[in-house]
């Protein structure tokens, strides 16, 4: 494992640091930073701002408008965006996921048209993998295309996609060879969601808010050109967009939850509780979890930096993923303990946020949960999306343990 990074990527640290030093408001590093509605406000800007100036696909070629930057750059830039504590940019499907999915498997055409916009932040795109029968048993999927004419027609259900209802796209799995089964017959799509036959219903969450949605899709019509990789391949090209997703910001997200033990251990102390030496005892296990997660990161790091080392990418990014979902839910769980018996009642409040991920939800249901309580909630999805910590544990026997596969 390497602990220390080339020469260059440190140079190019301090290019980051004086960029921020000079985007960023006056105070901003003496902790005087916006909040409430002037919060939501600059996070607005800064990802606008971002987009603007690509920074927010770096390591994209500057023709589809990113900046050119080698992954270390990239990941050096992570890091230090999460020290500082700027905004988190809102999930994005386009940038981190489908994006480098396009510069990888895409034509030409594909990359000409559809990546410059995401680059800018003009067109939204979601993520249509799950149905209500086929998540973690993804190769069971039964939404279906027929080609009609230069258009494949399409017909199914898809569930738990995040943004759809703000979406001009969602790149999806559909079965394109009605005659196949499992892995085979998939085609990665590129679907247009403004059109009829597509119908979106928002899910509200337990806190009122609606990041998830379900959609229908009723003779909706996608462009033959706008399948990714081979017809009847998608599922190839599937593994890498998961692969993207499950290996993002691995040496940086540490950062955002050391800031959210800080504010549990300030708010311990405002409670007369960092002398009991069971609440000792729990804060000094988050420090221990978010520590492994720091070495966690370096590791994955480490096997991105040499590719000799590729083999072990896949078993790494999955071990991560269960330890930062599962440390996240312990560290919700022990902030919500914290609060008390005011933990359990539903008062707002503006208490520090706690949990990486929650971006910007729109909300259904003016349920007055506090940011705590809404993270907490929000953790217990951690350990399902992305590929459950069951499927994660399989790939860690499977891959790392040489244990057998499971039973089919």
């Amino acid at each position: 494992m390497d602990l220390t990074y080339p020469p260059e990527a440190e140079a190019f640290r301090a290019v980051v640091g004086d960029w921020l030093r000079d985007e960023l408001p006056d105070g901003w590093f003496d902790g005087d930073r916006p909040t409430g509605a002037e919060w939501t406000s600059f996070c607005d800007d800064w990802n606008e701002h971002i987009h603007a100036t690509g920074w927010a696909t770096p390591t994209w070629p500057t023709e589809y408008g990113g900046r050119g930057l080698e992954q270390i750059e990239a990941i050096v830039l992570a890091e230090e965006l999460a020290n500082c504590g700027v905004p988190i940019q809102p999930p994005a499907g386009g940038e981190i996921l489908l994006g480098p999915t396009i510069l990888h498997w895409g034509t030409p055409d594909q990359k000409a048209r559809f990546l410059p916009p995401i680059a800018r932040g003009e067109e939204i795109w979601c993520q249509g993998f799950s149905e209500p029968d086929s998540g973690s048993d993804l190769a069971s999927l039964r939404t279906n295309a027929v080609l009609d004419g230069s258009d494949w027609r399409v017909e199914g259900h898809k569930i738990w996609t995040s943004q759809a209802q703000d979406s001009d796209f969602c790149f999806m799995l559909v079965r394109t060879d009605p005659e196949s089964s499992r892995h085979h017959g998939i085609s990665y799509m590129l679907m247009p969601m403004d059109q009829p036959g597509v119908e979106v219903r928002t899910i509200v969450q337990p806190d009122g808010t609606a990041g998830f949605a379900e959609v229908f899709f009723d003779g909706a019509l996608c462009p033959e050109e706008n399948i990714v990789g081979p017809v009847g391949e998608g599922w190839r090209v599937a593994m890498s967009t998961l692969g993207f997703e499950r290996g993002t910001s691995a040496t940086s997200s540490w950062q955002r939850y050391a800031r959210d033990l800080d504010a549990m251990i300030t708010r311990a102390g405002a409670r007369d509780l960092t002398s009991d030496p069971l609440v000792r005892q729990a804060l000094a296990r988050a420090h221990t979890e978010i520590e492994l997660m720091r070495i966690g990161g370096l590791r994955v790091l480490t096997s991105v930096l040499h590719p000799e080392r590729q083999h072990t990418t896949a078993a790494l990014e999955a071990g991560t993923k269960i330890a930062w979902t599962e440390a996240q839910q312990r560290l919700t769980n022990l902030a919500v303990d914290l609060m008390g018996a005011d933990g359990q009642i539903l008062s707002g409040g503006d208490e520090p946020a706690v949990g990486v991920g929650l971006g910007h939800r729109a909300v259904v249901h003016d349920y007055p949960a506090g940011a705590v309580q809404s993270a907490f909630l929000f953790a217990l999805a951690g350990t399902i999306f992305g590929g459950t910590s069951e499927i994660q544990r399989n790939i860690v026997a499977e891959r790392v343990l040489g244990l057998p596969r499971e039973p089919r």
